[in-house]
């Protein structure tokens, strides 16, 4: 029941918990406040006492922002006696508060101080002035400035639950501290920035925006555009503030997927997009220029190897090579490699370029080194290869599962959302054969041995079913085949798989029970569970245990495999897969491909592609002679990227769309200088399945081209008749190949930012819970897919004793072409690193920071020790974003035989002194 008072002569009405503050913010009424933000996540805290308020028949003022109205009330805002004391805090502050009103002239306090024209202040400053900290290569520590409003400690603990900063010391001589008092730059600050954009003052502020003095550099003619972050699948929205044409800072907007929130690469890694390494000309080999795999070490030598061209003869070249290979050998000997970090609207262009002027469905992407097992056994089992709820569900379930997943290092700002969940009573389950920067925040830590998740999984399942805890109803009415599913897991006893997994059965019964026990329940995985010769059986498992649970379809709950890149399920969607076309139509259905043949004006091959690893294979067997790469980079990313390099190093024709020299484009025949994100309009699609609008904040460098105009260009040189194409008039095709992308237009994006699919009115947000009622199958209901006990393809021996798992770091993103030429991303995490428990360091007789010798079947690499108190002995851990250190020149290339994706997360191999 709404409250009704009076609030400056005029009566208002309060809904239950709100404050007198919210009130008259929803009023139009504004009353300074320093202790909290107008953001999700921050509450009042009452300690600044600037939002002070009159309340009659009251002697005191009362703050407003916690202060709740009762009926009756009468409340002025801007009476003489509120606004006076209001005017003292702010001079009392205003003392010790360095320049003219602060470190940061656009942060809170500045503000607020000028509304109440304040410039000076009446009163001496406190003889104590803290030093400043310098010590984080992104943001600087400046207590002088701070004013004790504790907002830099909230924004850590409360709002990115990180538990860095504290308030030490009491009264006038409290301060914010890091880690009780070390250096920030020392401390274990993660770097989301959070602190900086929570400050109202400047204590903490970003470096890029601060001058020699400290302060805050004018603003003058900075611009502020809205866009999309490119790094991972979370899809945050944020704000690019842009001077002189370069981007001299990043805040975060109020997206569905981030609330405001950002992570250290969303918020600090942009300058790559300026630095010197960008081309900006095109690339053509000089003739005799050899190809070798070496020159994927050596920028330099690589770039010796090139000459610049002008648009016209490199275009030229990429075009007539590929139209001989393909009038000459055949459709089948080329193969394209779009993008997963470009747009929607690029990788559909990509798609119907290479099926409509090569002639093949050999096109690919990252997705099938990702998630490609989780999207094969998710069309198997439910009809869509998508998430059924996003992570932002989380709020909502009772349980959260996180397996084969490390969200606080690979989707940071998804993680917030998971640790927030936990705090508010959720119990979370973290599954992992590794420390995880979730078991703090967990009831249940489950570490089981690498590469037995489905022997763990299925014990899971067994307790389900032999104890009767599934939802009857519910398996009766949306599923098919219990019946084999309960038969198989008769075997999956708990006593029986203990052993394998390296989990008691009483855990294993117990996380069983409390999954099942659930009034809601989500489960999340990652590369983890997919990167594995069984990952489509890993997924099947977690789709099994979720549907016997009744866990889909309701608030709450659902199944979300976290994607890796920013629009891995917008390529997917858009048709940059080599057996689907665009929203997940099988090549050789015959009525989806005639409606394509009609709107491309073309006619399409009926058989599937090859996936990017077996497109490598037939490199390397000289199947396939030329190969178009926009944006992706195999000489990296390719398990045993020995043999990959070779094979790439041996096409006929390679032409690669890049904005750097990378791995790739160095054994390259044309290079041609593209677009970077922020230079660029377009759409995307994030894990959560919310289509969001990236706007270009910058002027290309140099000769450097839309990625858009690239592709067309070759097309029409390529015989296809293709206009000039804007961003937007893709979209409206790309919605008429797609069904998926119903009632969503591109007007409608750039007005409202975001919009979920799939939306089933103009006017509607979209559908976040998807299949409550049925599942997009031939039946209607999902498959229940039992999934046996499989080894990894390379198992420990004497020999190779040390299992090698890889991955992703905090402030590194895959192969590191945009990071590592990121200053302050690069200063965090500056060499590459082989991680061992320390007992197994010790064993070695190495010391962290000495260089170690990996080795596995397949290379071996030089890098430094790292201790890990994390890891399990005889386990090692690599990152995979170092050129110098690559960790997938030792990595494993067997598949999973249906989802085609490689062993990246487990191969046998050895430690020894370098």
């Amino acid at each position: 029941m709404s409250i009704r008072f009076t609030l400056d002569g005029t009566g208002v009405e309060a809904a239950p918990g709100e404050t007198i503050w919210s009130v008259a913010r929803r009023a139009g009424v504004e009353i300074p406040h320093l202790c909290h933000l107008d953001r999700p996540g921050y509450r009042p805290d009452g300690n600044c006492r600037a939002c002070l308020v009159e309340v009659k028949g009251e002697r005191v003022l009362a703050a407003s922002c916690i202060r709740k109205p009762v009926a009756g009330m009468v409340v002025e805002s801007a009476s003489e006696r509120a606004r006076q004391a209001r005017r003292m805090v702010f001079e009392l502050l205003l003392a010790d508060q360095p320049g003219a009103a602060a470190r940061d002239a656009t942060g809170g306090f500045a503000r607020w101080s000028r509304h109440l024209g304040l410039t000076t202040s009446r009163f001496a400053p406190e003889a104590r002035r803290p030093a400043a900290d310098a010590s984080h290569p992104a943001m600087l520590v400046q207590l002088d400035a701070c004013i004790q409003c504790g907002l830099c400690e909230r924004a850590c603990r409360e709002v990115q639950h990180n538990d860095v900063i504290g308030l030490a010391q009491r009264g006038m001589a409290a301060l914010p501290v890091f880690d009780a008092g070390r250096p920030m730059g020392d401390s274990t600050c993660v770097g989301c920035g959070e602190c900086v954009e929570a400050c109202p003052t400047g204590a903490l502020l970003a470096k890029s925006v601060a001058g020699a003095d400290g302060l805050r550099v004018a603003a003058a003619g900075e611009r502020t555009v809205a866009s999309v972050c490119p790094y991972c699948g979370v899809g945050c929205q944020l704000d690019y503030h842009v001077r002189d044409d370069r981007i001299v800072e990043v805040t975060g907007r109020e997206g569905p997927s981030n609330q405001g929130r950002l992570c250290v690469k969303g918020r600090f890694g942009f300058d790559y997009v300026r630095h010197p390494d960008r081309l900006d000309v095109p690339l053509i080999r000089i003739a005799g220029a050899a190809k070798d795999p070496a020159d994927c070490l050596d920028p330099g030598r690589a770039r010796a190897k090139f000459r610049t061209a002008s648009w016209e003869e490199a275009m030229a070249l990429a075009a007539d090579g590929f139209a001989r290979i393909r009038d000459g050998t055949g459709p089948q000997a080329l193969a394209g490699f779009g993008s997963a970090k470009g747009s929607n609207e690029e990788a559909y262009l990509f798609q119907k370029l290479v099926r409509t002027g090569f002639g093949t469905n050999n096109v690919d992407h990252c997705t099938r080194l990702c998630h490609a097992a989780s999207v094969a056994a998710l069309l198997e089992g439910i009809g869509s290869g998508a998430v059924t709820a996003p992570f932002t569900a989380a709020v909502e379930a009772e349980v959260i599962v996180v397996i084969g997943a490390r969200p606080t290092e690979n989707h940071p700002v998804a993680a917030t959302f998971l640790k927030e969940a936990a705090a508010r009573g959720a119990k979370l389950v973290v599954m992992d054969p590794r420390g995880n920067g979730l078991d703090r925040h967990a009831a249940e830590v489950v570490r089981f041995t690498p590469g037995r998740d489905v022997a763990l999984l299925n014990a899971i399942l067994h307790t389900i079913v032999a104890e009767e805890l599934y939802d009857r109803q519910y398996v009766a009415a949306q599923t098919e085949d219990f019946a084999a599913l309960r038969a198989h897991l008769v075997a999956y006893d708990p006593a029986a798989m203990a052993p394998v997994c390296g989990v008691s059965a009483d855990q294993l019964r117990r996380v069983a029970r409390l999954f099942a026990g659930a009034r809601t329940a989500m489960i999340l995985w990652g590369m983890g569970i997919s990167q594995s010769v069984h990952g489509t059986d890993n997924s099947r498992c977690l789709i099994a245990l979720a549907l016997l649970c009744g866990q889909v379809g309701r608030p709450g709950t659902g199944l979300h495999p976290l994607r890796g890149q920013n629009n891995v399920q917008g390529a997917s969607d858009a048709g940059l897969i080599p057996m689907m076309f665009p929203d997940y139509h099988p090549v050789g259905q015959d009525t989806n491909r005639a409606m394509l043949e009609a709107l491309w004006g073309a006619t399409l091959d009926p058989r599937p592609g090859l996936t990017v690893v077996e497109i490598m294979q037939a490199m390397e067997q000289g199947g396939i002679r030329g190969l178009y790469v926009m944006g992706e980079n195999p000489a990296m990313s390719d398990p045993d990227v020995t043999h990959a390099r070779q094979a790439l190093a041996g096409l006929a024709h390679l032409v690669v769309q890049d904005i750097f020299l990378t791995e790739t484009a160095a054994l390259a025949d044309v290079v041609l200088p593209a677009s970077a994100w922020p230079e660029k309009d377009g759409t995307v699609t994030n894990t959560n399945r919310q289509v969001q609008m990236g706007r270009a904040a910058l002027p290309l460098p140099g000769a450097a081209r839309q990625d858009l105009a690239i592709i067309v260009d070759l097309a029409q040189r390529l015989g296809l008749p293709w206009p000039a194409a804007s961003p937007q008039a893709v979209f409206a095709e790309m919605a008429q190949a797609m069904p998926s992308l119903a009632n969503i237009t591109w007007e409608r994006l750039a007005r409202e930012h975001s919009v979920t699919t799939p939306c089933h009115a103009p006017d509607a947000p979209g559908e976040e819970i998807v299949f409550g009622d049925g599942f997009p199958t031939a039946s209607g209901r999902a498959r229940l897919v039992p999934a046996g006990l499989v080894d990894p393809a390379e198992m420990p021996d004497a020999a190779y004793p040390f299992v090698l798992t890889t991955g992703r770091q905090l402030e590194h993103w895959h192969t590191g072409a945009m990071t590592r030429r990121a200053a302050a991303l690069d200063a965090l995490e500056p060499e590459a690193a082989a991680s061992l428990a320390p007992a197994e360091l010790q064993r070695l007789g190495l010391a962290p920071g000495d260089r170690l010798r990996l080795v596995t079947r397949r290379g071996a690499i030089e890098l430094a020790a790292r201790a890990d108190p994390g890891l399990p002995e005889g386990m090692v851990f690599m990152p995979f974003a170092f050129r110098e250190a690559a960790a997938n020149l030792l990595t494993n290339p067997q598949l999973d035989p249906y989802g085609k994706i490689p062993e990246f997360k487990y191969c046998a191999a050895r430690v020894e002194r370098a």
